[in-house]
């Protein structure tokens, strides 16, 4: 909700939701047990129904990366799974992707009210999105206010972030959904945070998120900005055998490989990470324009290294 997708390497004013959208607009199903019926796509035990068209943009977004086809299956979620918290935590996401305020801060409230109303019934996804939705309205403060005058509010949402991660934990401590979305949340300070431990967040999605493609790509993504390129690469490779169709997984394989090949001064890792770029690019026409500039700027960047260390 990348964005953790755009694979941020630092905390900017607006990358402070980019990252967590990968942990709580997480991903659908590996298989379909029944397309009638909407199955969890993280827990084989105690399973939760998730709404057919929710699901749907989830299996666009995470397994194909096709952010318009997405969009479609939220626009129809809202009126047929109007009680599913997920749904619009992930149209907020689009929205600030989009740099949409008005929309995000729209579908911001909708996830915490949502979220808030789901507790009485099912406390552990209840708390759980009510934290995601107190994160989204952080995030709307400090695009609204930029990341000095808005740290004070938003430091209070991610106090109530905590409290509610807090009390979905105590209801299941190991749940594969919960594990996912506070690794994730666990990741970002870590790799952001001089003090903080990354090698919680890596084993916390190593042991118990799910599913399991999503907390590979997670894992790839902390290798990445703690300069372990190798475990980095080990784990793109893991995850895009699950998601081999997704553009940004291509990305993310060609800056992996781009950071190792100028770090072991390697010509050829920086000719497979150009051949990765282009593999994501092929598929342009479903990513966010941002995107896409930002990809074609790494690609560019790839080939004047190629180039210059020829010359």
């Amino acid at each position: 909700m990348t964005k953790w997708f755009y694979a941020p390497k630092k905390i900017l004013p607006g990358k402070f939701s980019r990252l967590a959208q990968a942990g709580f607009a997480v991903a659908i199903a590996l298989m379909w047990i029944n397309p009638s019926l909407a199955a969890d796509p993280f827990r084989t035990n105690d399973q939760r129904k998730i709404g057919d068209k929710t699901e749907a943009a989830f299996k666009a977004i995470f397994q194909q990366g096709n952010y318009k086809e997405a969009e479609r299956y939220l626009q129809q979620a809202e009126s047929s799974e109007p009680n599913e918290p997920l749904a619009y935590a992930m149209k907020a996401s689009l929205a600030y992707v989009n740099q949409d305020r008005a929309t995000l801060n729209t579908y911001s409230k909708k996830t915490l009210e949502t979220g808030q109303n789901l507790i009485a019934t099912d406390p552990l996804r209840g708390n759980l999105y009510a934290a995601v939705g107190y994160f989204l309205e952080g995030a709307v403060i400090l695009q609204r206010e930029g990341t000095l005058n808005g740290a004070p509010q938003a430091l209070t949402r991610l106090q109530q972030v905590y409290r509610h991660l807090d009390k979905a934990e105590a209801v299941s401590a190991n749940d594969p959904e919960l594990n996912l979305v506070k690794g994730y949340m666990d990741l970002m300070l870590a790799v952001n945070l001089p003090f903080a431990n990354p090698g919680q967040a890596i084993e916390r999605l190593e042991k118990n998120a799910a599913p399991q493609y999503l907390a590979d790509r997670g894992v790839a993504l902390a290798y990445r900005d703690l300069k372990q390129y190798s475990q980095a690469l080990e784990y793109a490779n893991r995850a895009l055998k699950m998601t081999s169709d997704n553009p940004e997984m291509y990305y993310l394989k060609a800056q992996i490989l781009q950071e190792q090949g100028k770090k072991e001064k390697s010509q050829q890792m920086i000719q497979e990470a150009i051949v990765n770029f282009d593999k994501a690019l092929a598929k342009k026409s479903q990513l966010p324009g941002d995107l896409v500039k930002q990809i074609e700027r790494e690609r560019r960047s790839a080939t004047n290294r190629l180039n210059n260390t020829k010359s």
